[in-house]
């Protein structure tokens, strides 16, 4: 299908088209941390991202509640009315002023999502 459109397409609309393909062949790991030539992505395990990315600059404990679920046909299925403490983790990388920080979020030790935040900044020893 791809083949037959190209092969129809002029040629500077051919660049445009795979240029365009390229672009949105590239944003399936919209959520991810590249660690020197390793990819942290979503679903990692605490060990996996420490393993590829190093030890974090700073790292936050906490809980939430959430609703047992089990899925069903695709869809999620609630169990009972109660709810299970779940421990969370973020972990920030400062990687120095002359690159961006990022935030890794743990939910029961993988990877829930990974946020891209302003510059970094240089650790004083204070």
């Amino acid at each position: 299908m791809w083949l037959a459109l190209y092969a129809r397409l002029l040629p500077m609309k051919r660049i445009f088209f795979l240029l365009l393909l390229a672009a949105t062949a590239g944003s399936v790991h919209a959520e991810a941390f590249r660690c020197g030539t390793k990819l942290a992505t979503e679903g990692d395990t605490r060990a996996e991202v420490a393993n590829k990315c190093g030890d974090p600059t700073d790292v936050d404990h906490s809980t939430i509640l959430v609703q047992p679920t089990v899925w069903f046909h695709g869809r999620p299925v609630a169990l009972g009315n109660g709810f299970v403490e779940v421990p969370v983790e973020v972990w920030l990388y400062n990687l120095g002023p002359q690159k961006l920080m990022r935030r890794v979020h743990f939910q029961d030790g993988k990877v829930v999502s990974i946020e891209t935040l302003g510059y970094g900044y240089v650790k004083s020893d204070n």
